[in-house]
């Protein structure tokens, strides 16, 4: 079988309107502006209004993506939706989705690979596409990380926001396209970085209110050390595959965690600031919609050029990672 080339036809983000600032969580916990910005990089990050949830900004987001690909939701074949905020437990939010946009010969379903989840739905997405299974798939990551940040929590609260990042996929030029996947997983370390109420482990209940067991629990420090090592690491990996190196890269699109991890990724793949999409201070870390966020902020300043070798790198919580290189 001979495998087609798979490509980014099109790309779109969408965040809430309400910015939390730096300044207004001193407000609510003991924290400051600067020790903020010293420790991650964040200044500000976006808040779901009270009746958004994740497949509204999904929504917006792909709606964006199919306008830049030019093509219509009547055309899409598949729906995938990273996040770990979903709607509900069930139906889906790329169910729930489909039905919005009208995407009425799409299949659909959510995808929970944390932060990583986006590089793991274009990593689906490729080999559907590749293989001559569908000819259009829209990928979204999206989260409402507000929804299960505990703002008493000065250590979590200051780090995540929410918002939604889409691409639609179809095949593209032989030599333009997906170059190569890292994907990886260490289900050990899932204690570092987890929600632990609301599933079939620990059903929601006064007990798991009372407990805070509905919100992030981080053990920051650790997830730090795992964070600036599986950075690195992966995008080598993915470059290894393509059969390039560091020095190909024209741009760097890593999961916007936290500023020290981003400048620790660059110092190891030798790269400078300029060559790195960082929009961390603007919107904090929204999970699976991070790198789509930046990967369609990119697009629209005009950071990629036809042929420039992207890389996109990412972790999360499982723990998770994944990497990709891409010929834009």
């Amino acid at each position: 079988m001979t495998l087609r080339s798979v490509g980014i036809l099109g790309t779109g983000k969408y965040v809430p309107d309400r910015v939390l600032k730096n300044a207004d969580l001193e407000k609510m916990v003991d924290t400051n502006d600067e020790w903020i910005v010293s420790r991650t990089g964040m200044k500000e990050r976006r808040i779901a209004a009270p009746d958004q949830a994740t497949s509204d900004l999904a929504f917006h987001a792909a709606q964006a993506a199919l306008r830049s690909a030019g093509i219509t939701a009547e055309q899409l074949d598949l729906i995938i939706v990273a996040t770990i905020t979903p709607d509900m437990a069930f139906p889906s939010t790329a169910c729930i989705l489909q039905d919005r946009l009208g995407a009425k010969k799409a299949a659909a379903f959510d995808l929970s690979a944390a932060c990583s989840g986006f590089i793991y739905g274009l990593a689906t997405a490729n080999n559907f596409i590749a293989t001559g299974m569908y000819e259009y798939v829209l990928v979204i990551g999206a989260d409402c990380l507000s929804r299960i940040t505990d703002y008493t929590d000065r250590n979590t609260c200051v780090l995540f926001g929410d918002g939604a990042g889409a691409a639609v996929l179809g095949a593209v030029p032989e030599g333009r396209g997906f170059r190569s996947f890292e994907l990886g997983a260490d289900g050990s370390g899932g204690e570092l970085l987890n929600l632990k109420g609301g599933g079939s482990r620990m059903p929601a209940s006064i007990e798991s209110v009372e407990g805070r067991n509905h919100y992030i629990y981080m053990a920051g420090s650790e997830v730090f050390k795992f964070a600036v090592r599986i950075m690195g690491n992966a995008a080598e990996e993915a470059l290894k595959k393509a059969g390039m190196t560091k020095e190909d890269i024209n741009l760097l699109i890593p999961h916007q965690a936290n500023n020290r991890i981003i400048q620790a990724s660059l110092s190891r793949l030798n790269l400078p600031e300029e060559k790195c999409m960082i929009n961390l201070p603007k919107y904090a870390n929204t999970s699976a919609a991070s790198i789509p966020l930046a990967l369609a902020e990119a697009a629209e300043e005009g950071r990629m050029r036809e042929g420039d070798c992207v890389v996109l790198v990412g972790f999360g919580g499982g723990l998770t990672w994944g990497a990709s290189v891409i010929i834009w």
